[in-house]
């Protein structure tokens, strides 16, 4: 079963220095219908203003993993942990037992462009962690690479569930199979441009459940950037 969340159905918050697509509810963005997919509990598209961010805030129990699309973000947290996130980048931070952090563009000039994600943790409880890796694009170039895993697999981070998360960077016409194993499921999340799975059309910002589903079958419509997250 393949279950399509259009990009123009997805909750939106729009102040002065941020805009930000919620595919999950999320604050102010109450959605019964939906409140995640399975471990997976939020996928926030944000854009924030030159010089503008989010004040020092807290979390607990959540694996926190940012991707930056494009931009420089600041990230400070109470772990003592000082960085900047760049295209190509990821970040993991496990809040457990509580963590305090701000992001904010790094730059004055031009917006950060993001995506945040939330993966409920198998364990409560944990000490906070952080980590944060790169990715090369020729690492990702017409593949699904994976950039985060239980088991910290082939110089992946590591999170805290049964999950794992690939990133893929397509040229027109690339086509590729990612298997999911008997029991498992898949969240394909259109970073940006277009793309074909299994049959059915997809563009950026759209995503898709898939259940009992054995394989995704991806085909490129034009340049595109993909994260999959394989899910217990």
């Amino acid at each position: 079963m393949i279950r399509i969340r259009p990009a123009e159905e997805r909750g939106h918050t729009r102040i002065s220095w941020l805009d930000s697509w919620h595919t999950f509810a999320f604050g102010g963005y109450v959605d019964p219908a939906h409140l995640g997919f399975r471990s997976l509990r939020v996928i926030n598209e944000d854009r924030v203003a030159p010089g503008q961010g989010f004040a020092t805030h807290g979390h607990r129990d959540m694996e926190i993993v940012t991707v930056v699309l494009e931009g420089v973000l600041a990230h400070r947290d109470s772990l003592g942990t000082g960085s900047e996130i760049r295209p190509g980048e990821v970040q993991r931070m496990s809040a457990g037992t509580g963590i305090t952090h701000s992001e904010f563009n790094a730059s004055g000039s031009e917006p950060v462009h993001f995506l945040q994600i939330w993966i409920q943790p198998e364990q409560l409880g944990i000490a906070p962690s952080y980590e944060q890796l790169a990715f090369p694009e020729r690492e990702r170039r017409g593949k699904l690479r994976v950039v985060a895993s239980r088991d910290g697999r082939d110089g992946s981070l590591r999170v805290h569930q049964d999950a794992s998360i690939h990133a893929g960077l397509l040229e027109r016409g690339d086509q590729l199979t990612f298997p999911l194993a008997a029991g498992r499921h898949a969240w394909l999340q259109v970073a940006r441009g277009a793309v074909a799975l299994n049959g059915e059309e997809l563009a950026t910002g759209d995503g898709a459940a898939l259940s009992d589903v054995r394989e995704l079958q991806l085909s490129a419509r034009e340049a595109s950037e993909l994260l999959v997250f394989e899910l217990g």
